[in-house]
């Protein structure tokens, strides 16, 4: 009984060090990758966002993917779309520096639901929306729950269909209990975060090799937090339950002009799952040869281009 005791206080004292270590490594992280722009509250949380360009040009959203934040299109997208276009960015609600008051609200309908209400209250109408990754879900979600609100989609190595196992890279966000994720989120998952970001940002960067500056100007280092894994895997719970219900409305409800564009060896999700078949509801799908995941960060020139081209079918 006795060294029962004494390994039970052994394990507290070693969680009451990895907390600590955690509220290190989160200073750190929003030291090095400050809040960008403006928060505004909305029903369920508030959006950190920031909004460039002129005020009465064409709106254009960016919309970031799991584990992300806005910072993911700091490679020259803003700066090049900014010139003709009004860019607002934002981080997905409870992403970055958003907020989101319960796990209930990953949901692609609820993510939806809050977005909405963050446009309406800036003005941003007809807005064509670009959405990396999981944004390119949230797009889709957006654009099939109002219908005739959305200008035109270009959406940019997105996920559109159900799958039945997440990326290998993901699998350890798979976590169902919303007790069990918060206390892994604040003691072990952002020290092993710490430990094994630089091997996580190849696989999702693979093929391509990431960008040095990628964890302050790309804000992957925003992910060493305990909100961020919080976050990252209730979006992807929230996804897995919503996302079949979605891809089932697409043929009655999806109306939108604009296209997919994929890096050709995306290892991630898969152009001729997540694109070509796409092609049935209006998306044409365009590949990058030798691009991979991460476009927005490794080609900006040419997710520019193409946004630029698909804004063109917007009403």
């Amino acid at each position: 009984m006795f060294y029962i005791v004494i390994l039970l206080l052994l394990a507290v004292a070693d969680l009451i060090v990895f907390w600590l270590w955690t509220r290190v490594l989160a200073s750190r992280a929003e030291k090095a990758a400050p809040q960008m722009g403006s928060l505004l509250t909305i029903a369920g949380g508030s959006i950190h966002y920031t909004d460039h360009g002129p005020r009465d040009g064409k709106v254009v959203v960016l919309i970031h993917g799991l584990a992300g934040n806005m910072r993911n299109f700091n490679y020259g997208m803003i700066e090049d779309l900014s010139r003709d276009f009004r860019v607002i960015t934002i981080d997905r609600p409870g992403s970055g520096y958003s907020t989101r008051q319960s796990d209930d609200l990953a949901t692609l309908p609820a993510q939806s639901k809050m977005v909405w209400a963050f446009l309406d209250q800036i003005g941003a109408e007809k807005p064509v929306l670009v959405g990396h990754s999981l944004g390119g879900a949230l797009s889709l979600a957006m654009a099939i729950d109002r219908k005739g609100a959305v200008g035109a989609l270009a959406l940019l190595a997105p996920l559109t269909q159900a799958v039945p196992e997440p990326p290998q890279v993901f699998k350890p966000l798979r976590i169902k209990s919303p007790m069990v994720r918060r206390t892994i989120g604040h003691t072990l998952a952002v020290p092993i975060a710490r430990m094994t970001s630089k091997t996580v940002v190849r696989e999702v960067f693979a093929p391509e090799e990431p960008p040095a500056d990628f964890l302050s100007r790309g804000g992957g280092i925003l992910g060493m937090r305990p909100k961020a894994f919080i976050t990252a895997s209730a979006d992807l719970v929230g996804v897995h339950t919503s996302m079949a219900a979605q891809t089932a409305r697409y043929a009655s409800d999806l109306d939108v002009p604009g296209g997919i564009l994929f890096g050709a060896d995306d290892n991630l999700l898969a152009p001729d799952i997540h694109g070509h078949p796409m092609a049935q509801f209006g998306l044409g799908c365009e590949t990058l040869t030798g691009r991979g995941h991460m476009i927005p960060v490794t080609a900006p020139e040419a997710c520019s281009d193409f946004v630029r081209r698909m804004a063109q079918h917007a009403a």
